[in-house]
């Protein structure tokens, strides 16, 4: 019985990781929706965040918040995306995980950059490091990701 315990195991633990995986690409992508998103006020900067995962199961279960200046804006998914506008100004993006990670991001009114969040092996748990990344690069690298919400 034991063995039978220890081939369910594993394999019940697969299942779980698919449906999270599932669960994390189920909004529009991104270049389904672009049309649709209004564009940036004369008044406010926009910032895109996104998280690219490079194969299926990528650290699904570490989707850890967000912030600009300490206060959440999101979540890092795999293979997601969410925008927020800021007013303008010198911004902290940060994630934590079992350290703290962060950058600094200048954004000005009507301009529009980009954060994506990447994961590394951590001593406990995977870590997500934000970077900005340049517009070409992050708008290819956008095309298939999956809206969040922020909220």
């Amino acid at each position: 019985m034991s063995r039978m315990k220890q081939l369910v195991q594993p394999a019940l633990a697969c299942v779980v990781m698919l449906f999270l995986t599932a669960c994390a690409s189920s909004g529009p992508t991104f270049k389904e929706m672009k049309a649709s998103i209004p564009p940036v006020a004369a008044d406010s900067g926009r910032l895109f965040v996104y998280r690219v995962a490079p194969f299926l199961g990528a650290g699904a279960a570490v989707q850890p918040p967000i912030r600009i200046d300490g206060v959440v804006v999101g979540h890092s998914v795999p293979n997601g995306f969410f925008y927020v506008d800021h007013a303008p100004g010198k911004l902290k993006i940060t994630t934590s995980t079992e350290v703290t990670e962060d950058t600094d991001v200048q954004i000005d009114a009507g301009q529009t950059k980009y954060v994506r969040t990447d994961i590394s092996l951590g001593l406990l748990v995977g870590r997500i490091t934000p970077s900005v990344i340049d517009p070409d690069t992050a708008l290819k690298e956008l095309a298939d990701l999956h809206y969040h919400p922020t909220k």
